[in-house]
This record gives structure tokens, sequence and C-alpha cells, in this order.
């Protein structure tokens, strides 16, 4: 037979642990440690703090990082339920709809039925349309900007500095007033 006797002496630690984990201390400390100790700072729901250059919270019982982009996700992030109809969202067919119109597939439609039985659908339409056009109109003077703006000199893999000059900046400066005046045309 085989001898199953513990050979092992256990120390006071060990036995601390254990009454720990009896007790249902389970995170409790067994042994004291000598030296530098951060100071705990101890921060309760929805407090906001700056540690090592970052911005923090406390969301759900959870510490969160603050991003610049939070607004961002917030704004893309599809909820579980409809806040109109309050049905269950499908993210195949509703994702797009609440990006747009914070609402999902069956209310968008529900709401465009009843703007065409009150007889507003061609005033609707416009609206959409015109600020489709506006929101072009404002990327096309951001990027023709750029573009005016742009550095003309390059520099190459080699180190030398290369000047491209060229016509595109007089042509866009041109016909950019001719261009955007064509978009404001097609509002209707």
């Amino acid at each position: 037979m085989s001898d199953t006797v513990l050979k092992k002496e256990f120390q006071e630690r060990d036995i601390q642990r254990l009454r720990n984990l009896i007790t249902g201390k389970h995170g409790d400390k067994t042994t004291v440690g000598i030296g530098y100790t951060k100071k705990e700072e101890f921060h309760k729901e929805g407090d906001i703090w700056e540690e090592d250059g970052r911005k923090w919270t406390i969301k759900d019982g959870i510490k969160q990082n603050i991003t610049k982009l939070d607004k961002a996700k917030l704004e893309l992030h599809l909820p579980l339920f409809c806040p109109e109809c309050n049905n269950l969202m499908k993210p195949h067919l509703d994702k797009r709809f609440w990006i747009m119109y914070k609402r999902c597939f069956n209310c968008q439609v529900d709401f465009e039925s009843e703007i065409k039985k009150q007889g507003l659908w061609e005033e609707y339409e416009k609206n959409i349309i015109n600020s489709d056009i506006d929101s072009i109109t404002q990327e096309f003077m951001i990027w023709s900007d750029e573009i005016i703006n742009e550095n003309e000199s390059y520099i190459t893999e080699n180190g030398e500095v290369e000047n491209w000059i060229g016509k595109g900046k007089e042509m866009l400066l041109k016909n950019r007033d001719e261009t955007i005046k064509y978009l404001q045309s097609l509002k209707k």
C-alpha cells in the first residue's frame, strides 16, 4: 500500500488563506508587505478623474476610459429595443435606420406612410434632398480648401525637395464657384 501521509508542514499564511476562503473573505491578504504603497483612491459611480494622462469614470460598477469618440459610439450604438414601438431591434435591418432616423425600419415606414396620408410627402422629400445637397456642398468646400492650401513641395525618398506646380489649383479656384452654383441649382 502507498503511504498517504502528508509530509508537508503548513505555514501560517496557508492556514490564514484557508480561513479566509471558508469565511467568504476571498480577497483578503494573508501577508503584510513592507515598502512603497500607492495611495488608494476610492471612486463611486459616476465620478470622473484623471490618472496617468487619461480620463476615467465608473459606469455600472466598472472602471472605464473616457475617449474622444465616446459620443460617436453612443450615436452609432444600436439599442436593444426601438424607443418608439419598444420592439426588438434587428441589426441587419434596423441599424441603418437607427443611424439616420433614430427609430426602427417599421417605425420609419409607418412615419412615411402617415406623411403620405397627410399630403406632406413632397415637402418632406424636398427637405431630405436639400439637406443632402447642403452637406455635399459643405464637404466639397472643405475638400477644395484643403487642396488649395496644400503644400506644393514634397521630399522624395532620396531627401531631395521637389516642387509640384500644376494648373490644378487654378482650375479648381476657377471652377469651384460654378460647381457650387450647379449643386445649389439641384435643390428643389
